[in-house]
C-alpha cells in the first residue's frame, strides 16, 4: 500500500491535487451494508487518492474502523489511514492495535488525542498518553507508518490559551515525526491561510498541510457539529442558512456551491488537495468534484 507522504510528493511534482475522503463507522449492520455497498462505490467512482476511517469516541468503534480499513483495502485497492486516539488505551493496547493494523497489510496512520465518550473532558488513561505528540513518537517508533495528525485553523476548542499556543503544539506532533495534518473543518478560508502562513512562515513547518472541508447538508446539523468542534460559522454563511431554514434539499444544493467555491479558493492559493468530510453521503462530495473537474 502506498505510504500518503509519497502521494503527497508524487501530485506536488506534477502539480496535482490529492483528493481523499473521511468516512466513520456505522453504527448498525445494516448502516454497515449500506455504505460498504452502495455509498462506497459511489464515492470511490469519484477516484479519490485515499481514505481515512474514524476511531469512535473513546474507541468505541476499533473493530469496525479496523474491518472498513480492510475491506477498502483489499476489495477496492485503495490506500487507507486509520484513525489513533490516546483516549482508553494503554500503551500495550496501542501497540496491539498497530500490530493489527500493520497484519491488515495498512501503513497509514492518523494520531489524534481524541475524545473521550460522552463528551467529557479529557482524562488520561493510566499507562497511556496524555498528548497526541507522545503518540506520535511512539508510532514512529513502533514502525515506519506514515503519520497524519490534526490540525485547527481556528485553533483547538479545549486549548484555553489560544489558537496560537494550539499551533505550537500542532509543531511538536510535527517534530515528533507526523509527516501531513488533515484540518479539522472551517468555512472561513482565511482562518486557513493563516494557520499555514504561521506555521510556514514562523515555524518553519515544511510537511504538507491539508485542509478539511465539510459539505453542508442542513442547518441545524451543521450548527450541532460546530457547536462541538469549535468551528465558527461566519456571519454571512449563518444568515443564508437561516434564510434557507429547515428545507434541507436547498441547504445541501447551497452546500454544494458554497464548498466548491471554498475548494476553488483553496487549491488556486496552493493548497495541496482537499480532505472531505463525506459524512458517509456520496451526492455533495462527488457533486463537488465535478464543479472542480476533478471526479
Amino acid at each position: 500500500m502506498q505510504l500518503v507522504r509519497d502521494l503527497y510528493a508524487a501530485k506536488r511534482a506534477v502539480g496535482q491535487p490529492v483528493i481523499s475522503f473521511e468516512f466513520f463507522p456505522p453504527k448498525t449492520e445494516e448502516g454497515e451494508r449500506n455504505f460498504l455497498d452502495r455509498t462506497l462505490p459511489a464515492l470511490l467512482a469519484a477516484r479519490p487518492d485515499y481514505c481515512s476511517v474514524t476511531y469512535g469516541a473513546g474507541g468505541s468503534t476499533r473493530e469496525k474502523t479496523l474491518r472498513i480499513v480492510d475491506r477498502i483495502r483489499s476489495r477496492h485497492g485503495l490506500t487507507t489511514v486509520a484513525h489513533l486516539t490516546c483516549v482508553g488505551s494503554t500503551k500495550e493496547e496501542i501497540r496491539d492495535l498497530l500490530q493489527q493494523i500493520r497484519a491488515l497489510g495498512v501503513r497509514n496512520v492518523l494520531a489524534l488525542r481524541g475524545d473521550p465518550p460522552g463528551g467529557g473532558e479529557f482524562s488520561v488513561t493510566p499507562g497511556g498518553f496524555e498528548f497526541a505528540s507522545q503518540l506520535v513518537k511512539f508510532i514512529r517508533e513502533f514502525d515506519d507508518f506514515c503519520v497524519g495528525v490534526a490540525g485547527f485553523p481556528e485553533g483547538h476548542i479545549a486549548c484555553k490559551e489560544g489558537k496560537y499556543v494550539d499551533w505550537g503544539h500542532l509543531k511538536e506532533k510535527i517534530d515528533a515525526g507526523a509527516d501531513f495534518v488533515l484540518t479539522q473543518l472551517f468555512f472561513d478560508n482565511a482562518d486557513f491561510y493563516e494557520l499555514r502562513d504561521y506555521l510556514t512562515r514562523r515555524l518553519g513547518v515544511k510537511v504538507p498541510l491539508i485542509p478539511g472541508i465539510i459539505p453542508i447538508l442542513s442547518g441545524a446539523q451543521i450548527k450541532r457539529f460546530t457547536g462541538l468542534c469549535g468551528a465558527r460559522i461566519p456571519g454571512r454563511l449563518a444568515a443564508r442558512l437561516e434564510q434557507l431554514g429547515n428545507d434541507d434539499a436547498a441547504v445541501t444544493e447551497f452546500g454544494i456551491e458554497f464548498a466548491t467555491r471554498q475548494c476553488e479558493d483553496l487549491l488556486h492559493s496552493g493548497a495541496p488537495g482537499i480532505h472531505f468530510y463525506t459524512l458517509n453521503k456520496a451526492h455533495s462530495t462527488v457533486r463537488i468534484l465535478k464543479n472542480l473537474g476533478l471526479a
